[in-house]
């Protein structure tokens, strides 16, 4: 376990994208905590209307892979999770499993970062989905590599946050 926070607030103030992993894989038991992370996820009406799509061969990461731009996470992940939204389901819903399997994540010192699949033709075509079920992200995972980490950081300036003042818009725009 990682010294990650366990309040929940400095949690999400702490959690960061990482691309860089070890080579080793994710233990099962982190695995398994990051899906039940997923299934615990409030979902509308409480429909849990996804599935988690796990890709654990090489050669599947490279294929979906091609399927989105600024992909390289999805051939560099330990653990592949493609949260699938099922008929009747929310694109909200995704963001929110997907926010909750990354804080989880996080929370066992598993570094995650998520990815677009911007051509979903190709994304379903690779994954062989039904015609009513959707994939558009794709949750990269393993334990992060710290050194390439800071080697990245170093090679490219990386902003801040907005100030708040700058987000917030009240009653009308």
């Amino acid at each position: 376990m990682s010294a990650y926070p366990t309040d929940p607030y400095e949690a999400i103030l702490g959690l960061r994208v990482v691309r860089k992993y070890r080579p080793e894989p994710v233990a099962a038991e982190d695995v398994a905590a990051i899906l039940e992370a997923g299934r615990w996820t409030g979902s509308a009406k409480n429909g849990q209307d996804w599935a988690f799509l796990i890709v654990e061969d090489g050669e599947q990461q490279e294929r979906l892979a091609k399927c989105g731009q600024f992909s390289q996470p999805l051939r560099d992940a330990r653990l592949l999770v493609v949260p699938v939204r099922t008929p009747d389901g929310y694109e909200f819903d995704i963001g929110r499993v997907s926010q909750n399997m990354m804080l989880a994540a996080a929370a066992r010192g598993v570094g995650s970062c998520p990815v677009t699949l911007h051509d979903e033709a190709c994304a379903a075509a690779v994954l062989n989905l039904p015609p009513d079920h959707y994939a558009r992200y794709a949750l990269c995972f393993g334990y992060p590599d710290d050194e390439a980490a800071r080697e990245q950081r170093a090679a490219r300036s990386m902003g801040g946050r907005k100030a708040l003042d700058e987000l917030i818009v009240r009653n009308r725009y």
